[in-house]
Order: structure tokens, then sequence, then C-alpha cells
């Protein structure tokens, strides 16, 4: 791969996460690399961010969490080119928009790709970046199955 052509990982960023009581089930998923995610059962739909409540019907017991591939469709992204502090030194690296294939959108960074290969529409999977409590967060890379 060219240099100039290199995206980085920005596996070397030290990441400060908030997380709440609401989305232990997201968190725990993700210590055996899983995406698990909310599902509403009232709509058949899911929802992505973690909430304590559906956004369809404002009700918690229509709740319930599903694992789900990750894979998915890039809608957007923005290759940084000056980071915030913490991302200073890892630039270029793409933040990417994922509309996953249940419907929900995920927003993160994307590994282990070029900015030649890097497209709308282009399918992509989950890939995991080790924390340091020994959850994992969800990050994005060119699902080359599909390619």
């Amino acid at each position: 791969m060219n240099d100039a052509n290199k995206l980085n990982d920005t596996a070397g960023v030290k990441r400060v996460i908030r997380r709440y009581g609401f989305s232990k089930p997201y968190w725990d998923g993700t210590r055996e690399k899983k995406l698990v995610i909310q599902y509403c059962r009232a709509t058949g739909k899911y929802q992505h961010y973690p909430r304590p409540v559906s956004i369809y019907t404002g009700r918690r017991r229509d709740l319930e969490w599903r694992e789900v591939s990750g894979k998915g469709e890039l809608y957007s992204f923005c290759i940084a080119y000056r980071g915030l502090p913490a991302f200073r030194g890892q630039e270029p690296y793409a933040v990417v928009s994922v509309t996953l294939d249940v419907g929900v959108n995920m927003i993160a960074n994307m590994m282990h790709c070029t900015r030649d290969e890097i497209h709308i529409g282009m399918r992509v999977r989950p890939c995991w970046l080790p924390l340091e409590d020994g959850t994992n967060l969800v990050m994005f890379e060119p699902d080359r199955d599909t390619i």
C-alpha cells in the first residue's frame, strides 16, 4: 500500500467512553465481539445507540437485546486531516456512517482501508478494537467477501 494513500486505523488513540446502566448488555456483548443492539418488539424495529426506552413507543418493556451481524453499507464518510487533540498524529483517518443491514446507523472509525478503496455504498463488516477494561469498540472494515 502506498503511504500517501493510507488511512490510519486510530487503534493507538486512548478513548474515554461514557457508559450508562441501560447500555450494559451492549458492552457485555462487545466482550465477546458480538454486536448486540436494541429491538422494539411492538414495532419490529431496531434502534441504536442504546436508550432506556423505545424511541418508537417510549416504553422500556417493548425493548429486547438482539445480536446482529453488524454488516452494512457505507452511507457517508469523512476523512480527517486535522484531528481533535486525542487523534492528533493519527491523521488521515476516516469517520464513517454505516447503515447496518437491520436498518440502523452507526458512526465509527474505518480500519484496514485506503483512500482509494473507501466509497459510498461499499459493503462493510465490524471489526473490534480492544479496550483496557476487556470490552471492545466496534469499528468497521471493508467486507472483502462481497467485493
